[in-house]
């Protein structure tokens, strides 16, 4: 028997847009949570307008991060839309904002206001480089977290220029530790009663995430260089060129190295002190490198990750998006949903990259239209037709 969601019961006011704090809220309504999307009019989340693509005029970029949601249109710089808002914080349990910091104070929806109105809300930020500190009024954007980091230092090939990932590491890290730490409040607020104020920053994120990075700088005082796909502290671990294309290889332990020179018939170079255990493989890299390379232009992609895998050593080809959405066991796990928009038609979304034993995740609505429940929140919350007519009349409502 299928138990019930996680967060069932737990309701959301969502005040973010763009990518991280969206991210954060898409995970917690995956799982259950009733997520209120309040954007502001006229044009709501500014996501909406991100494209090409877009579907039927829908921006594929706002879908992709805001599914199991509920559109609110409403003017916060308006009296009235405040006091709606106040009246749904009441009965929150969740707030997530993403303002720049100081901008909630100046609607009066700071968490000094809010949690005098609900003494159990978790007030949740998400900024750039975080409430305090003399970055803090400092536009943030993902690149710039990058860059600042020093994820970018290390990201790319050495003399090249500077690289950013292929998706917004930044913000989709922040949105994911701003799940973790809104998750984390409401089970101690389960004991407790207590809300609680959560900072959370792009900059922060990308730091946590250099671990080893860090710790060899720790350890050495010296900066890291760019080493393209290739590791810091393994090798051969990293992509290489065949007669057709790149594919990669993770020999991550010497019991992997002998099974990998087994497979190639390199017993020369297994045999070779140079090689024979990691540290000396990483010390040796360049030469390794270019012992490698001269074996795999001989051959195709195929050709190579067949002999590997026989011998049990990990690689794979490069897949593009098509391949790898296409691939067996992304299909079998079921990591592509589909959905049915009112408006962009049937459209495929990114399934949850975890599995539970009795909880099977489904998209239960799809990304809403702009302000698509703006009526039916209002009247869960006592206003009547009448009073949401002269909300909209004069534009507190869209």
């Amino acid at each position: 028997m299928l138990q019930k969601p996680f967060f069932e019961g737990v309701k959301v006011v969502d005040l973010t847009r763009a990518l991280a704090g969206p991210f954060c809220t898409m995970m917690l309504a995956d799982l259950g949570a009733e997520v209120i999307k309040v954007e502001a009019p006229p044009g709501g989340d500014e996501s909406r307008a991100w494209g090409p693509p877009f579907i039927n005029g829908e921006s594929t970029y706002f879908m992709s991060i805001n599914r199991n949601k509920k559109s609110v249109l409403l003017n916060l710089k308006s009296l009235e839309g405040r006091r709606a808002f106040m009246r749904l914080v009441e009965k929150a349990d969740v707030l997530v904002e993403n303002f720049r910091p100081g901008t909630t104070e100046k609607l009066g929806i700071d968490y000094g206001s809010m949690s005098k109105l609900n003494r159990g809300l978790i007030y949740c930020s998400i900024s750039g480089f975080g409430q305090t500190g003399p970055r803090k009024d400092q536009p943030g954007y993902d690149i710039i977290a990058f860059a600042l980091s020093g994820m970018m230092s290390i990201t790319g090939e050495e003399g090249r220029p500077p690289v950013k990932m292929g998706v917004p590491v930044s913000d989709i890290g922040a949105g994911m530790y701003a799940a973790f730490a809104i998750a984390a409040s409401l089970f101690r607020r389960a004991s407790t009663g207590e809300g609680e104020r959560i900072d959370v920053s792009l900059l922060e994120g990308q730091i946590s995430w250099l671990t080893y990075q860090a710790a060899c700088y720790f350890a050495t005082g010296v900066n890291p260089v760019r080493l393209g796909s290739a590791h810091l502290t393994i090798a051969p671990y990293q992509a290489f060129k065949a007669k057709d294309d790149y594919f990669v290889v993770a020999v991550g332990n010497d019991d992997l190295w002998r099974s990998f020179c087994g497979a190639l018939g390199l017993q020369r170079l297994r045999d070779d002190r140079l090689f024979s255990t990691n540290p000396k493989r990483v010390e040796n890299r360049i030469k390794l490198e270019k012992e490698l390379n001269s074996v795999f232009k001989t051959r195709a992609v195929g050709h190579w990750i067949r002999k590997l895998q026989q011998a049990g050593v990990p690689c794979s080809a490069i897949n593009t998006l098509d391949e790898a959405f296409a691939d067996p066991q992304v299909v079998s796990r079921k990591d592509v949903v589909e959905v049915e928009h009112p408006k962009a038609g049937r459209i495929k979304q990114l399934g949850l990259p975890y599995k539970f034993s009795d909880f099977e995740f489904e998209v239960k609505s799809p990304p809403p239209m702009l302000g698509e429940h703006t009526e039916e929140v209002l009247k869960s919350l006592g206003y009547s037709t009448a009073e949401i007519d002269r909300m909209r009349q004069r534009s507190v409502i869209g």
